[in-house]
């Protein structure tokens, strides 16, 4: 069993692609539906369509569906992205994807997005052992699994 390391206003979050894997959701699914009206309208129609991403905190290549991309670099730019009724774990979300999932604490995320959330609310949020939309702590050489006798 992993121990649970609780985590602090220091720790950082990320999307845990595996977690999406795991639950048998699809992210695709979930990205197309955060599309601003001119790319809902452009992608409509698209097959899954893979394209190489680096992550840029682990230098990782990953196939990410090419509305990540198009997420990141047209639909994020939108005033209405995010708004204050926007639910908090889908604003994280959609901040991690337009921060090409760079680890975040939450006390940047409170400066990031757009919802009146304190970084103390933000933790208990994403910090719980309920898993929203996959966002994690990133795991670090600290974090180890411990072995229960």
């Amino acid at each position: 069993m992993a121990a649970f390391i609780k985590p602090t206003l220091a720790t950082k979050f990320h999307i845990d692609f595996d977690w999406w894997q795991k639950q048998a959701r699809s992210l695709r699914v979930y990205l197309f539906s955060h599309l601003c009206a001119t790319c809902a309208a452009r992608y409509a129609d698209s097959a899954p369509h893979p394209i190489d991403w680096v992550d840029p905190y682990t230098g990782e290549v990953k196939q990410v569906d090419v509305l990540w991309d198009v997420i990141r670099d047209c639909c994020s730019h939108q005033d209405d992205f995010t708004t204050p009724q926007t639910p908090l774990a889908v604003a994280a979300l959609l901040t991690f994807i337009a921060n090409d999932n760079m680890p975040l604490t939450p006390v940047e995320l409170h400066e990031t997005i757009s919802i009146a959330r304190s970084p103390e609310i933000i933790l208990r949020t994403l910090g719980g052992r309920q898993v929203y939309y996959g966002i994690r702590p990133v795991r670090t050489s600290l974090t180890r699994k411990r072995r229960v006798s």
